[in-house]
This record gives structure tokens, C-alpha cells and sequence, in this order.
């Protein structure tokens, strides 16, 4: 754990060097955003294992038809069924235990900040924390009366600390459950829906905020700030995910669907609103009417009107003048 203790400790004391300028350097408001950038840090560096998360939880999704197909196939001979289904992992690139990646690699992370909290408490150093930040460390309080080392277990009837870690709690738990709800409700096909993945993922929707309930009481407020902290930033990186970038077959890639033929017409009508706007406005001008040309009179109508020409005289010999 001592890399971890430097990796962690360097980042955390960097931000409170940046924070401590302008907030009280002892008090809990600066150990406690410090914490909460120290998550940020951690979950940007975990982004392209969140990618390949998801693109494993996809691809085992997308492949549940074909592992039901195994299952009846070979449901008889579990030996052979493992065998099929590794090979259909294989060959789909699939990688059933990616999606616990971020939250194993978390764990080392986690624990290491418990430790420096806990030993800070008690005046010990690790990494590159001195004495006096130590002290500073474990003896922050928010609010001026909460210590952030202080867990609900051992707060001795403290109320403010049994309620601002109860708080932390609960918001832990719920934002675990939501985000798998929003993963299992929004991006899984109905194939999907059953099955052992399926159930896989029943099962952790209902046991992981059990879990993380019953021992985030024994965490201290501050390791309660990070795995919150960190719970956010999933739910949000996930909503994003699922809403720009969907499974096909799920109610997220459908309603991706909807939005897109909605912007299409919206785009389409104002394209039109455009060129109608820069079209020239038709003129009001009246024209000089066409000169119409007289109609060619007959013999009978230039008689009747007396304007036939006189017959020219003859002269004798039966010639005309």
C-alpha cells in the first residue's frame, strides 16, 4: 500500500495547497473538497476502463440469445456448456468480469484513504503528509463541531456526526442502486431480462447498497465524501453513455430514435423558415398591358362600316385610270 500512500497523499495535499489560500488550510471544508477532487482525479483516470465496461456489459447483452441457445443445447452436460460459453466469450471479445474492473481497482484506493484518515487521527503519517498535516488532517471538522475521521460507530453520541454519516450513507446507497437500475431499466434488451446475466445483475442491484450500507457505518465521513463523490460520477457518466450511445434493442436506443427524428424535423422546418425568409418578396408593380394587334377586318365588315375603298374609274377602251 505505501505507492498508494504517495500516489493519494500527493494528490490530496495539492489540493489543499490550492484550496487552503483562500478557505481555512485546518478546517474541514478544505480536507473535505480535497477529497472530493482526489475522486475526480481517480474516476478521469478510470475513464477508458469505464469504456471498456461498457462495451463488455454491451457485448454481454447482445450475446444473451446465443448463450440461451448454449443453455439448451448443452443444459444436460455443464462441462461442455462452460466450455461453449467461454468460447462464444472469446470470440465476441467478451469479457464477463470487466464490468467489476472499476470497482476492483477502486478498492486498493479506497482503503488507502481510509488508512490515512484513521492513522492521521492518531498523529501517524503516511506518504508525503507531514506532522502538521497530519494533525490538520485528523482534526478537520465540518460545520466546526463534525470530524471528518469520525465514523457513526464511534461518534460517542455525537448527533452531528451520527446524522451527517447517515446522510452520506443512505445518499451511498441509493446512488449504487440507482445506477444499476438506470443500467438494467434503460440499456438492456428484453432477451436480456433473463437468464444468469439477468440475475447477475438482479442479484448486485439489491445486494451491493446492502453491502455497502452495513459498512459504511464503520467508514469514516471523509471515505464516506469519496465513494459518494464517486457514486455520482458513475450515475453520471452512465446517464450520458446511455443516452448518447445506447444499446441497440434497448428503451434507451429507441427513445435515442425518437430524439433524433425530432431534431431532424425541427432542423428540416427551420431550414425551410431560412429559405422562404431569403426568397424575394414578390412585386406589387402593375405592368403595361401587351399591345394587342387590330383583327383583320373582312370585305362585308369594311362595307358595312363604309370603309371600302372606291372602285377606281376605267377609261376607254375598258382600261382603268
Amino acid at each position: 500500500m505505501t505507492p498508494l500512500y504517495y500516489v493519494i497523499s500527493v494528490i490530496l495535499v495539492g489540493f489543499h495547497n490550492v484550496l487552503g489560500s483562500f478557505l481555512d488550510p485546518d478546517g474541514g471544508l478544505a480536507w473535505v473538497l480535497s477529497i472530493v477532487g482526489l475522486t475526480l482525479v481517480i474516476r478521469a483516470a478510470l475513464i477508458p476502463l469505464f469504456v471498456k465496461q461498457i462495451k463488455s456489459s454491451r457485448n454481454m447483452q447482445l450475446i444473451q440469445p446465443k448463450v440461451k441457445e448454449l443453455q439448451k443445447k448443452y443444459g444436460h452436460d455443464r462441462e461442455r456448456l462452460a466450455q461453449e460459453t467461454m468460447k462464444l466469450y472469446k470470440d465476441s471479445g467478451t469479457n464477463p468480469f470487466a464490468s467489476c474492473l472499476p470497482i476492483l481497482l477502486q478498492m486498493p484506493i479506497f482503503f488507502a484513504l481510509f488508512r490515512l484518515i484513521d492513522q492521521a487521527a492518531k498523529n501517524k503519517t503516511h506518504g508525503i503528509l507531514t506532522d502538521e498535516r497530519a494533525r490538520s488532517f485528523g482534526e478537520a471538522e465540518l460545520f466546526g463541531k463534525i470530524p471528518i475521521s469520525d465514523t457513526f460507530l464511534n461518534a460517542n453520541g455525537h448527533v452531528g456526526v451520527m446524522v451527517l454519516a447517515a446522510f452520506l450513507v443512505v445518499a451511498m446507497t441509493a446512488t449504487t442502486f440507482l445506477t444499476q437500475r438506470q443500467l438494467m431499466s434503460k440499456n438492456m434488451p428484453a432477451d436480456a431480462l433473463s437468464g444468469p446475466y439477468a440475475q447477475q445483475q438482479k442479484m448486485l442491484l439489491y445486494v451491493l447498497p446492502v453491502v455497502f450500507a452495513v459498512g459504511g457505518i464503520a467508514f469514516p465521513i471523509g471515505v464516506l465524501f469519496y465513494w459518494t463523490t464517486s457514486n455520482l460520477w458513475t450515475m453520471g457518466q452512465q446517464f450520458y453513455v446511455i443516452r448518447n450511445n445506447p444499446a441497440p434493442g434497448t428503451p434507451a436506443f429507441t427513445a435515442k430514435e425518437e430524439r433524433d427524428r425530432a431534431k431532424a424535423v425541427r432542423k428540416g422546418g427551420a431550414a425551410v423558415a431560412e429559405v422562404a425568409e431569403a426568397a424575394p418578396e414578390p412585386t406589387t408593380e402593375r405592368r403595361p398591358a401587351a399591345r394587342q394587334q387590330p383583327k383583320k377586318q373582312t370585305r362585308e365588315q369594311r362595307r358595312s362600316s363604309g370603309g371600302q375603298r372606291p372602285a377606281r374609274g376605267k377609261t376607254e377602251g375598258g382600261k382603268q385610270k
